[in-house]
C-alpha cells in the first residue's frame, strides 16, 4: 500500500494546501483529497509539479508498507 505524506511535507516547509494547489495548478479539492489518501492515483505530471513546488522527491511524498490498508486507522496513514 502507498501512504501520502504530503501533509508532513507541506509542515516541513510551512506552506499551506492553498499555496501549493495555486503553484501546482490544481484544485484545492482534489490537493486535498491526495493529502488525506483518497485518490487511487496521481498522474506524473502532478507529481513532478507537486515536487518541484515543495523542492522535494517523490520519495518524500510517497511511502510503500506492506498490506492493503483496511485495517489502518486514518492516523497510521
Amino acid at each position: 500500500m502507498i501512504i501520502i505524506r504530503l501533509d508532513r511535507v507541506l509542515a516541513d516547509r510551512k506552506m499551506r494546501l492553498n499555496e501549493l494547489a495555486a503553484q501546482v495548478g490544481i484544485s484545492n479539492v482534489n490537493l486535498s483529497y491526495l493529502k488525506t489518501g483518497k485518490v487511487r492515483a496521481i498522474r506524473f505530471s502532478t507529481l513532478d509539479a507537486i515536487c518541484k513546488a515543495l523542492r522535494c522527491q517523490p520519495g518524500d511524498i510517497l511511502e510503500y508498507t506492506e498490506g492493503d490498508g483496511e485495517n489502518l486507522s486514518m492516523d497510521e496513514m
